[in-house]
């Protein structure tokens, strides 16, 4: 992976006489990054860490991201995750466009169906991983991880003269999730959309809002995610309905909860997957995500082609770590990539998501690797010093390869 400028490690930073290292520096709210519509309501909760997101503030926890995860794992949460931008892909040619941008082979994706696809580049590279969501035969959205796919999309429309119209929408959702999701969605709509398949989803009107619903999620737990329309408009008062019916209970917002998605190997776009790493790498060769066989073309798959032929230089594999508990990756413990050595002290890869699980009680990590490191038992050492740019010297840590997910392998959990 080549960095467009060098890493904290890599630069002299060490402090003059008279400085001063700020080991939690504030993000500046200002009106040049947008907000979510439910910015004003979910900061009401009393966020305490802003990332930015889409190019957009997003809340990352209130104030005990273990306290979080275990209302995940226990109860219901709410997310504002107003920052998945949505990019509507409609007209005439909107299934063969939007075909043609993902590996997955959209013939298998009926309308009222969502996917989880990569959005890949011509060197096969990953340039956004959403969820996809097909409202009617030539309606798509299109659920965006951290990139300007809506910018790509116009580009590749524009001049391939296809005969679509790209664009973000006022629509923005938030997520439910947890255990007690189904009950709350129920009292919200009812129970035939509680309990529609995993990966489906319903159209409803909620005091005359109209919103999406759909069985997904970023927990690796039950959930759901509601799409409302006119969000700019609407977003507190659908922030207020939940709010209140979720009162019984007992609803608690948090952010995305990373110790529970990294148990779940779930990848962070930006971390464990960028434009420099493909799908095949990051072990999503499955041939129902990535169709190298399907009769339509798509960006990027002669790439994938030759890089199946080729075989795999690296791939990402799960890691315990020993040592001390790391801290819950979404509270700035995890600065930068932990550097992974093999038993002769050569630099083989790098840990790019890791945290402490509570219910383990091990440090756990996902970790982009050379393939002769890759076999599970096989012996690593990890500096987690990197972390933090070298400022508070190295922290080496023994390190083993083992099988991801970390819980749930065969993700039965959401789909209960």
């Amino acid at each position: 992976m080549t960095d467009v400028l060098p890493s904290r490690a890599a630069v002299d930073i060490a402090p003059g006489p008279a400085s001063t290292v700020v080991t939690e520096p504030a993000v500046l709210l200002y009106p040049r990054l947008r907000k979510s519509p439910y910015f004003w309501k979910s900061r009401a909760h009393g966020v305490a860490m802003y990332s930015v997101y889409n190019h957009t503030y997003h809340p990352r926890h209130y104030g005990d991201p273990v306290a979080e995860y275990w209302a995940l794992l226990e109860g219901v949460t709410l997310w504002d995750v107003g920052v998945e931008r949505q990019i509507e892909i409609t007209g005439p040619d909107a299934f063969a466009f939007t075909n043609m941008l993902v590996p997955r082979d959209l013939t298998k994706c009926a309308v009222g169906q969502c996917k989880y696809v990569f959005i890949t580049a011509p060197d096969g590279g990953i340039i956004n991983d959403p969820v996809l969501l097909r409202l009617e035969e030539d309606r798509f959205w299109l659920s965006l991880a951290d990139s300007d796919v809506g910018l790509w999309a116009t580009g590749l429309a524009h001049a391939g003269g296809w005969d679509v119209s790209v664009r973000e929408i006022d629509v923005a959702p938030v997520q439910v999730q947890g255990p007690k999701a189904k009950a709350l969605v129920t009292d919200l709509f009812g129970a035939d959309v509680a309990e529609m398949p995993y990966y489906h989803l319903r159209h409803a009107v909620l005091d005359d809002m109209e919103v999406v619903i759909s069985r997904t999620g970023y927990s690796a737990e039950i959930g759901y995610e509601i799409y409302l329309h006119q969000a700019i408009r609407d977003a507190g008062k659908l922030w207020d309905r939940v709010w209140e019916a979720g009162r019984p209970h007992d609803l608690r917002p948090i952010g995305p909860c990373h110790i529970r998605r990294i148990e779940g190997g779930m990848l962070a776009y930006g971390c464990d997957i960028t434009l420099d790493t493909n799908p095949l790498e990051v072990g999503y060769d499955y041939t129902w995500m990535v169709d190298l066989d399907q009769e339509a073309d798509f960006v990027g798959k002669d790439a994938l082609i030759r890089a199946k032929q080729r075989g795999l230089d690296r791939s990402l594999v799960g890691v315990e770590i020993g040592g001390a508990r790391l801290g819950t990756f979404n509270d700035g413990s995890m600065i930068e990539p932990f550097t992974v050595r093999d038993g002769a002290g050569a630099v083989v890869g790098s840990v790019t998501s890791a945290c402490w699980s509570p219910r383990l009680e091990r440090n756990i990590g996902l970790a982009m690797v050379a393939t002769p490191s890759t076999p599970l038992g096989t012996a690593l050492v990890v500096d987690a010093g990197a972390g933090d740019g070298g400022m508070l010297g190295r922290d080496v840590r023994e390190a083993v390869v083992v099988e991801k997910p970390f819980v749930d392998p065969r993700k039965q959990t959401p789909k209960g």
